[in-house]
């Protein structure tokens, strides 16, 4: 699988992260500080998210010191579901009911040990084919269709 993989800091943390995704053999294209280029947390979520959007990448993984900020700007991009996860319970929920396609992590609280339980969940459970969740799904898209339409002030 192709991946879209950056963070706001290159840590020990995010190399092991680069290290174990490329053990199980994904394609990874690294962002941000993980590629050297000094790009914020918002900076990095966007240009990951667009690379998924845009299917240059199948999926993205972001972090930053509690991953909410990754997590909220990625999903500014149409099409993305990002989710922020802390655990493997949350990354299989993610997955299976809310068809997510960027992976969202903490760089402060995430052990090693999590990590690997998270990335086992997040590519060992399909996108779940329920109809009520295949209709939530679609849900979400029509109200990021409604509101990019609408331009709200910053705030």
């Amino acid at each position: 699988m192709k991946l879209a993989v950056g963070s706001d800091e290159k840590n020990h943390f995010t190399d092991m992260l680069v290290a174990e995704l490329e053990k199980r053999g994904h394609q990874v294209t690294l962002l941000g500080p993980l590629r050297g280029d000094a790009l914020n947390w918002t900076q990095v979520a966007q240009a990951a998210a667009e690379r998924v959007a845009e299917q240059q990448s199948d999926e993205g993984i972001l972090c930053c010191w509690t991953g909410t900020g990754v997590c909220l700007a990625a999903n500014k991009v149409p099409g993305i579901r990002a989710a922020l996860c802390h655990d493997a319970e949350t990354a299989r929920g993610a997955r299976l009911w809310n068809h997510a396609n960027v992976l969202c992590l903490s760089l402060r609280s995430t052990s090693e040990t999590v990590a690997r339980e998270i990335l086992d969940a997040w590519f060992d459970t399909p996108v779940g084919t329920d109809p009520a969740d295949v209709l939530a799904v679609e849900q979400v898209a029509l109200l990021e269709n409604k509101y990019a339409r609408v331009r709200h002030p910053a705030g």
